[in-house]
């Protein structure tokens, strides 16, 4: 309590006070009842004024969380002096920079999840809008079989893509919110690329593409495998759509004493170098994109394998191809 100053000041004053008051007694004995009267008035307009300051200052401290109470968080209430009111000043700062930095944190966050519920809504509205016009002409008596097993297909591959983008919206949502406990695995590299491959193959064989694995077979793994062979595909997925008719896809998969790498090399059009830096974010699309292109399966895959303590990278040579690197870094796994 004494490292207040205001307390020693107040301690002082009322000591100085009853010092004159006794020394006034000692010299004018017959006015001693004076002296005591006055010294009692004394003592009690001291303690009002102090009283007084102190709620003075107590009602500007409101004042200022009032204003914080509001939404701003600008003020500045710190001083320089020793006492418990001056910490509680430091400590309603230091509340306050942490609610102005949640508040911007908050901010941010509503803003990306504006972003992304356009960003949804816009990727849902076209395939819906799609099977719409497509129901509409299915109901027409004088359409041709033909046509009607055409749109009748359409409808369906339109049903799919919704069915993995709602799919795909769920994981990546489950994974933002921290719900994914990834599990530690243990599985030969080689048997993780043909479970990932097999999804793949009639859109490979379809493109006439040719595959060429390479790595030792005794190379193993430690990671969650369901998860991490979700993002394998979505690796090959890609490479495959970008991938020239006729050209070769490799898959390199090693181990050194540092990490264990699969690499995804393509020999398609390659990402424009403005592009690179954002081929991981949520719903880009880059200028060589295809139409049915999302903007979400790379995404996954970067979430899935950083979460892991691994990394995805990218090099990229516009036509010549794109190479995505998958490592899982040993002490971190």
């Amino acid at each position: 309590m004494l490292r207040n100053r205001e307390i020693r000041l107040l301690l002082v004053s009322q000591l100085i006070i009853c010092l004159v008051a006794i020394s006034g007694v000692l010299l004018f004995p017959s006015a001693s009842l004076i002296i005591m009267i006055s010294l009692s008035v004394l003592l009690i307009v001291v303690h009002l004024s102090f009283t007084h300051w102190k709620y003075k200052r107590l009602q500007r401290l409101s004042a200022y969380l009032q204003q914080i109470n509001a939404g701003d968080y600008t003020l500045d209430v710190r001083d320089n002096e020793e006492g418990e009111l001056s910490i509680l000043k430091n400590n309603i700062y230091k509340v306050t920079t942490r609610l102005a930095d949640y508040s911007a944190g908050l901010k941010g966050d509503k803003e990306k999840l504006t972003e992304a519920i356009s960003d949804v809504s816009h990727q849902l509205k076209t395939p819906i809008t799609s099977m719409m016009v497509m129901a509409d002409l299915l109901e027409r008596d004088n359409l041709d079989v033909a046509k009607r097993q055409q749109f009748t297909k359409a409808i369906q591959e339109q049903l799919e893509r919704l069915d993995w983008l709602v799919s795909s919206l769920l994981k990546l949502s489950k994974m933002d919110a921290g719900t994914i406990a990834f599990k530690r695995d243990r599985f030969d590299m080689n048997t993780l690329v043909e479970d990932a491959l097999k999804p793949m193959l009639i859109s490979i064989d379809l493109k006439g593409l040719t595959i060429n694995q390479i790595g030792n077979d005794q190379s193993r793994l430690v990671a969650d495998y369901h998860w991490t062979k979700e993002a394998l595909i979505n690796i090959l997925k890609n490479a495959v759509e970008h991938s020239h008719p006729g050209k070769t896809l490799t898959i390199h998969y090693h181990e050194n004493a540092l990490y264990q790498e699969i690499e995804v090399t393509d020999y398609g059009s390659g990402i424009p170098k403005h592009d690179v830096p954002y081929v991981f974010k949520r719903f880009y699309k880059g200028e060589n994109a295809g139409d049915n292109s999302v903007g979400i399966g790379l995404a996954m895959a970067y979430q899935i394998v950083t979460r892991q303590g691994g990394d995805l990278e990218v090099r990229s040579e516009e036509g010549i191809g794109t190479t995505f690197s998958m490592k899982f870094y040993k002490q971190t796994i």
